[in-house]
């Protein structure tokens, strides 16, 4: 089977330039007193009392560049195919 190249100009989710500018953007944005991913993760790890809808969906707004940046690194260092 041939493996095919993916056009990373073409398809921003696999530009890493992209999705290290996002992660540092919106991944850590506000970044004072803290960023707000770490907030919420400390939230969610304290038990998640008192988070609401809309607080979910401000963890997965911030956290999402960071799984763009896992997945390219996943896909980047993960083992070729294996041929018997």
């Amino acid at each position: 089977m041939v493996r095919k190249e993916v056009n990373t100009v073409k398809n921003p989710i696999n530009n890493w330039t992209l999705v290290l500018i996002m992660c540092a953007w919106l991944g850590l944005a506000p970044f004072f007193p803290e960023p707000h991913i770490w907030g919420k993760i400390k939230w969610i790890a304290g038990g998640a009392n008192g988070m609401q809808l809309i607080d979910w969906g401000d963890f997965i707004m911030h956290g999402f560049p960071w799984l763009l940046l896992g997945r390219l690194v996943f896909l980047k260092f993960k083992p070729g195919e294996v041929r018997a």
